[in-house]
């Protein structure tokens, strides 16, 4: 594998508003961003790219092909009696379009290493024999194919007469490597008839595509189909495509119905003098469902189903406060009671929102019918002082959720819910850290969040809750460095987690979006970063949550907030949602979607709301029944959603930091030849694999079944087994 790996940034979508992105093509593939206060995120190289128009890159578009089943990396033959060596990296040419982008997202959020080669750079190396592969090794005979698969913006981005185009038609014929036309249109060059023949071009959004039936036993194998294209905005064309009726050697993925009763292709594969193209020709951004549906189906194709990285489609939710009250919208005020911009009231006290037993008995029967299963992140103290301010009696919530405990997974969230950073001074607004007499910070002492952390574990074990230890969400994620008021990490807060045996400690994602470690030694904790859903906290009723909706979305001019107008990241509603019918029209689909994009995404960050999005209208139940509806009729039974407890999604966060890590210092080896794969990494670094269904591990004495299924696939995060230097997997024969 060449040690080079070109790297896209990650960064989170924030707050508790997110946005969605769109794209918008006529002819090429471009981007824009839409939502209400989006923060959207931009998965960029780190070196400068250019961008070609759509008329340069149309004028040069040729032939393309490709192969939907795991085929040997080199073509065995008299001729050929040595297998050939092919690193288990991707070279992707890149010429600064979003389709490229798009799919090199995909690489990077797999774990799946690749070589960037910039179009827009006038010192970029030249495609040659030598640049994409070594000559027979004298001592074995065997050549070496320093690339897997192949990404190019269209078929012919080098000249269909150039020299490098010439090196490339020759390394794939030798080498068997599969080549992705990333976006091209509809003609007889890529195995198409144009559309002007029985086909279709035209926007694309809103439109049903089928995934064919050689699709779905194929590279798309994870798909159910169909897919519908997104249309966010009717004001805006957000994908362009071409759809064209399939030649001899091409074979359709995915399709559409022609007005004559036909069918005319959108992707598919284009065999043809000893080569195969994938071909895209439909316009995408690495954000769009219908990309983020594709994207798996794509990569597996081009690795022929073999590669480093593995994906999987998580979805986990934190019930945050529970047996806590939350305070309520004032839909006069335009506040929140309790908060220091709120003149008036004494918070919690005005009509406080918490579950009821009916709200717990709900939940319980919601998680049976709906196959998926919440986190309740608990704070036993407030349920207490609830209890002793409503009487002393029995609490019938407590009641009910302990007499189900064994129905959910419950997670530490302190005993009583404190700010758990420097101490509050409430003067102002926003408030600010006190200080003392010298002008030094005062922080919450390391016994305070010691015990909130110890107190609420032995109420659970009291109550016979089964929760672990090594897990813990603190209020407001505080304790936690808190901009701009609170620029570093309570000094108090490390050693506090550490002595309670807390490994994994919840952060905001729309903060800090990447995991990091807390405290130092084998006492340290890292954090996981949670997406916050953008159902909001203190609200109990749809219309409330329409009201709040409406005065931070609407403009000045409007009678709103103007938060929106503030806010880079934010778009303004053109008018006011209506309060009866905004919240299921407008917020429901437009919140699901933003966390069906993390699903779809390989993300496995949780998502986080209130127990009372669980009290009064149950406000979170449509958006997850939306969720769910929507994942479960896009995905075959072999891609169930994974959902994972906050310690497996720690673990697995920092296990790409590891990978990731791995791969920049050029430190992972990995290579295929004939039916045998093997990687090695540096010492205690676990390398994320996929492989085809029949494979299996080399152990010491043996072999054992490799990984586990998923989407049609195996994979795992593995090591070497005793004695071993490296990790080997025996692939299937094929053919």
């Amino acid at each position: 594998m060449d040690s080079s790996r070109s790297r896209m940034s990650r960064s989170g979508t924030g707050g508790a508003a997110t946005g969605h992105a769109t794209g918008h093509a006529t002819g090429h593939a471009t981007g824009h961003a839409t939502g209400h206060a989006a923060t959207t995120r931009a998965a960029r190289s780190r070196t400068p790219r250019a961008r070609t128009t759509a008329g340069a890159r149309l004028a040069t578009l040729a032939a393309a092909g490709l192969l939907a089943t795991v085929v040997p990396s080199a073509r065995a033959g008299a001729a050929e009696p040595v297998a050939p060596r092919v690193d288990l990296t991707v070279l992707v040419v890149d010429d600064g379009g979003s389709a490229v982008q798009a799919v090199t997202a995909e690489l990077d959020g797999s774990g799946i290493p690749y070589r960037r080669l910039d179009l827009a750079d006038p010192n970029r190396p030249v495609l040659t024999a030598g640049y994409l592969s070594d000559p027979a090794d004298s001592a074995t005979g065997r050549p070496r194919a320093k690339y897997q698969g192949v990404v190019l913006p269209h078929e012919a981005v080098f000249g269909p007469d150039s020299a490098e185009q010439a090196a490339l038609v020759a390394y794939e014929k030798t080498f068997g490597i599969p080549q992705v036309d990333a976006y091209t249109w509809a003609h007889p060059g890529v195995g198409l008839d144009y559309t002007s023949e029985g086909g279709w071009s035209g926007v694309l959004d809103g439109v049903a595509a089928r995934v064919t039936p050689a699709g779905q036993a194929g590279p798309f194998r994870d798909l159910r189909g169909p897919l519908v294209f997104e249309d966010n905005d009717p004001a805006i064309s957000e994908s362009y495509g071409y759809a064209g009726r399939p030649r001899p050697g091409y074979t359709s993925y995915l399709d559409l119905p022609t007005a004559d009763g036909g069918r005319a292709s959108l992707i598919g594969e284009y065999a043809h003098d000893g080569r195969r193209e994938l071909v895209v020709t439909f316009a995408y951004n690495p954000y769009q469902r219908q990309f983020r549906a594709l994207a798996r189906g794509i990569v597996e194709w081009l690795t022929q189903g073999v590669h480093l990285g593995q994906s999987r489609n998580y979805l986990s939710v934190h019930v945050d406060d529970v047996f806590a009250p939350d305070a309520r919208w004032d839909t006069a005020r335009n506040c929140t009671p309790g908060d220091l911009d709120c003149v008036g009231g004494d918070g919690e006290s005005e009509r406080p929102i918490r579950m009821t037993a009916a709200d717990a008995a709900y939940a319980a029967a919601w998680q049976k019918t709906s196959g998926f299963q919440l986190d309740m992140v608990y704070n036993g103290g407030q349920g207490e002082q609830w209890r002793t301010e409503n009487g002393g009696g029995t609490d019938p919530l407590a009641a009910r959720l302990i007499a189900d405990r064994a129905q959910y997974r419950w997670i530490n969230h302190t005993y009583t819910h404190p700010f758990l950073g420097c101490v509050q001074d409430a003067t102002t607004v926003p408030w600010t850290c006190a200080k003392d007499t010298k002008g030094a910070v005062k922080w919450t002492s390391r016994s305070e969040i010691s015990a909130q952390i110890r107190d609420n574990v032995n109420w659970a074990v009291g109550k016979g809750i089964a929760v672990d230890r090594t897990e813990l969400v603190t209020g407001e994620h505080s304790g936690l460095k808190t901009l701009p008021q609170q620029p570093v990490d309570n000094p108090n807060l490390a050693a506090a987690l550490a002595e309670n045996g807390v490994k994994w400690t919840a952060s905001d994602n729309s903060r800090e979006p990447a995991q990091r470690t807390v405290g130092t030694g084998s006492g340290a904790a890292q954090t996981v970063p949670r997406h916050p859903m953008n159902v909001y906290y203190n609200v109990g009723t749809a219309a409330e949550m329409t009201d709040e909706y409406n005065w931070i979305y609407t403009s000045r001019a409007d009678g709103g907030s103007g938060i929106c107008e503030n806010n880079p990241t934010s778009t303004c509603l053109p008018r006011a949602l209506d309060p009866a019918t905004g919240y299921a029209a407008h917020i429901v689909p437009q919140e699901a979607r933003t966390a069906l994009g993390h699903v779809l995404g390989n993300d496995p960050r949780p998502h986080y709301v209130h127990q009372s999005n669980l009290a009064e209208e149950r406000l979170l139940y449509p958006v997850l029944d939306t969720i769910l509806g929507d994942y479960r009729a896009l995905y075959a039974d072999n891609t169930p959603l994974v959902n994972p407890r906050q310690k497996d999604v720690g673990t697995e966060l920092a296990r790409r930091a590891d990978w990731d890590r791995a791969l920049d210092a050029g430190q992972v080896t990995a290579y295929r030849i004939g039916t045998t794969v093997t990687v090695k990494a540096p010492s205690g670094v676990a390398v994320p694999l996929t492989a085809p269904e029949g494979s299996r591990k080399q152990l010491l004495l043996g072999t054992a079944a490799f990984g586990t299924a998923y989407a049609g696939t195996r994979s795992a995060w593995t090591t070497p087994e005793l004695l071993q230097s490296a990790v080997t997997v025996k692939l299937p024969a094929t053919g």
